[in-house]
């Protein structure tokens, strides 16, 4: 593991964050809650702010998939996901919802530099992101899928957004 040179959780603290927050729009699964901490830490995002009925640290299902990212990545709740978006777009953060909609841009196409600092929000798990939080956001990005299925795991679809968002940032 030294060769791989992995910041220590005070060195993560202290490094410059890519400014991004991820926003859980009532996520029901501990496991996708855990594994979105960890795909947090892996790009190096702001934070996390954990809306509504969303599960908290401490919890042992959410620490077994967050591998740890409970020590390094801030989070904070909020009793609404409306509540949130409301104070991030009040500190001048852009805000845009992961979900199929129309006007939604593809990801592809979704050019992170001209929103920074950026919220993204992932919605539950069955429902999507709220409809009345879709209308307090600025936009709407989507992933492009070309099979059967027309959503993805909350979890792997925070991976794939938050690689994209750095990686083209």
């Amino acid at each position: 593991m030294d060769e791989l040179g992995r910041k220590s959780v005070a060195a993560f603290k202290e490094a410059e964050k890519n400014r991004v927050i991820v926003v859980l729009d009532n996520i029901r699964s501990m496991h996708n809650v855990g594994s979105v901490f960890r795909s947090a830490d892996a790009f190096l995002v702001e934070g996390i702010c954990l809306c509504g009925y969303t599960p908290q640290p401490p919890h042992r299902d959410i620490h077994k998939t967050a591998l740890g990212a409970t020590e390094t990545i801030d989070w904070i709740h909020f009793s609404s996901t409306a509540e949130a978006v409301l104070k991030l777009k009040e500190k001048g953060y852009q805000v845009f919802a992961l979900e199929q909609a129309e006007g939604s841009i593809l990801l592809g196409e979704f050019s992170a530099k001209n929103h920074y600092p950026l919220a993204i929000v992932l919605g539950n798990e069955v429902e999507g992101v709220d409809a009345e939080v879709l209308k307090l956001c600025d936009g709407c990005i989507e992933i492009p899928q070309f099979g059967m299925k027309h959503s993805l795991n909350v979890s792997v679809a925070a991976g794939i957004v938050l690689w994209e968002i750095v990686r083209n940032g």
